[in-house]
């Protein structure tokens, strides 16, 4: 005995087909229309600016000493700023350090600049 279909499934497939023909229509309209850009050769690209490296405020010259206080906590910061703290030898809030400067002190104490107050060696 063939089983009895239900008007229901035809209703359904109606929606289904309906459903993708509005959403077929949306995407062609919605896709832009590329336009055939003319192909230009060019010699040579521009070179980037060069930015002017950033410094603590403090004493910029290389090879002075600093000295460095950690004035804001290391809790609820990111793990390489803790580091970076780490890295510079403070051990706890409002710790002090003396350091010589370089260039890879620089850029720490630029990383961590919101946690540190720098102040000139004497």
């Amino acid at each position: 005995m063939p089983a009895k279909s239900t008007g229901s499934a035809k209703k359904t497939t109606a929606k289904k087909a309906a459903k993708k023909k509005t959403t077929a229509t949306a995407t062609k309209k919605a896709a832009p229309k590329s336009a055939a850009k003319p192909v230009t050769k060019t010699t040579k690209p521009a070179a980037p600016k060069a930015r002017p490296a950033k410094q603590p405020a403090a004493a910029k010259s290389s090879g002075q000493r600093v000295r460095v206080r950690q004035t804001r906590s290391g809790i609820g910061r990111r793990r390489d700023f803790r580091r970076t703290l780490e890295a510079l030898g403070i051990k706890h809030h409002q710790g002090e350090v003396v350091v010589t400067r370089n260039p890879a002190i620089d850029g720490m104490l630029y990383k961590v600049r919101h946690l540190i107050s720098v102040t000139p060696e004497e």
